[in-house]
């Protein structure tokens, strides 16, 4: 028997080839933003007054919550937020904004359990299962929040482990690697392209050209990853399901690097919990599993940064990893703390399940209600 289309040796080399290239547009994208907003507000001074009215971490964490909610990627806002430090970003308003992304990407797990609505008891048990990775990540930017603003924990950290990692020279600083000369070119020649105009609309084209780019690499990405690696991702999921939390947390990690999406990994859990072939506590481990793995393309992002930025890119992109890290091992390690999200989840998806506006307010107020009036309250 002929073999099917999809598993095909062709169809096998076109997904791996979309891959390879998409991976590459990433890279040069981000570059390409950096360098745009370099030329469309002069400099580090211009950038500087940029961020100005942005001093406040909670309009970070806002832009960060609504960005995300929007692009739907919490991958292509952090890539993103790498383009922006590279450019001049102060690492410490864009932290927050790394944290607001990480609430801001958890709605699609809240939209993917609505596929259960007409089944009362079906939908509880998948909204409980979305929104635990929402409780999670509020509860996360409760702890972690002050103590950034009070002693730059992350900041600090990160700082620490890009020095660490430069040092031992995992980090080209002078830019010449074989990976860093590809997407150089690459990155010169999208700039060639706006070579005839004067640098403020040079730039302005080269921002929203590298964020374009960006969006449509990341689509790409992660349709090619789940080509190849979609089912094999399923299956280290269902082996890991009776294995523990740690097991669980790993393979959460694992499915969501291959994929390159946690909005994926959560669209695996959440109909297996809201079928009851998994429970909530075992859904748990997966979507912090997911949190971590979805940390690795603004870690990718960041490798194509060269020059006098590119330090601080690749200390936003382990920001956002460590920051992710340390609220798995804190929140989850200690019992009480573990048991919050789950409370909660269990909490909003029974009145959901009761009443299917509370479930549409409660989406409508975390990820824009409340961001909003956070707005207004800090202006």
């Amino acid at each position: 028997m002929a073999p099917e289309p999809r598993t095909s040796a062709r169809y096998w080399f076109l997904s791996w080839l979309i891959l390879v290239a998409a991976l590459y547009v990433l890279l040069v994208a981000v570059g390409v933003v950096g360098k745009g907003f370099r030329l469309a507000f002069g400099g580090a001074e211009g950038i500087e007054s940029l961020f100005e009215f942005a001093t406040n971490p909670f309009i970070g964490l806002v832009l960060g919550i609504l960005a995300t909610a929007l692009i739907q990627s919490s991958s292509t806002v952090t890539s993103i937020i790498v383009g922006l430090v590279a450019g001049g970003m102060p690492i410490a308003m864009a932290i927050p904004m790394v944290m607001g992304a990480n609430v801001g990407t958890t709605v699609t797990n809240t939209l993917v359990s609505f596929g259960h609505i007409k089944r009362p008891t079906e939908f509880r048990k998948a909204f409980a299962a979305a929104t635990i990775h929402d409780f999670f990540n509020l509860l996360s930017i409760v702890i972690f929040l002050p103590l950034e603003l009070a002693f730059g924990l992350i900041e600090r950290l990160s700082g620490a482990v890009t020095h660490i990692v430069e040092s031992i020279g995992t980090v080209d600083t002078g830019g010449k690697g074989i990976v860093k000369v590809v997407i150089g070119a690459g990155t010169r020649f999208v700039e060639s392209l706006t070579a005839s105009l004067p640098d403020v609309w040079a730039g302005s084209v080269l921002i929203v050209g590298g964020i374009a780019l960006i969006l449509l690499s990341i689509m790409y990405l992660g349709n090619a990853l789940k080509s190849v690696f979609v089912g094999r991702a399923q299956r280290v999921l269902q082996a890991a399901v009776a294995k523990g939390p740690v097991a669980g947390i790993c393979s959460g990690t694992l499915v969501t690097v291959l994929v390159q999406s946690s909005s994926t990994t959560t669209s695996i859990i959440v109909p297996l919990a809201g079928s009851g072939v998994i429970g909530l506590r075992h859904a748990y481990p997966f979507t912090l599993g997911a949190n971590i793995g979805t940390t690795v393309t603004a870690l990718l992002a960041a490798t194509a940064i060269t020059g006098a930025t590119h330090e601080a890119a690749h200390q936003i992109a382990i920001a956002h990893f460590l920051y992710n890290l340390l609220g798995v091992i804190v929140i989850y390690s200690i019992p009480w703390l573990r048991e919050i999200p789950i409370a909660g989840a269990e909490w909003i998806a029974r009145l959901g399940s009761e009443r299917k506006s509370l479930a549409v307010a409660y989406i409508l107020s975390v990820f824009f209600g409340i961001p909003s009036a956070l707005v207004f309250v800090t202006a």
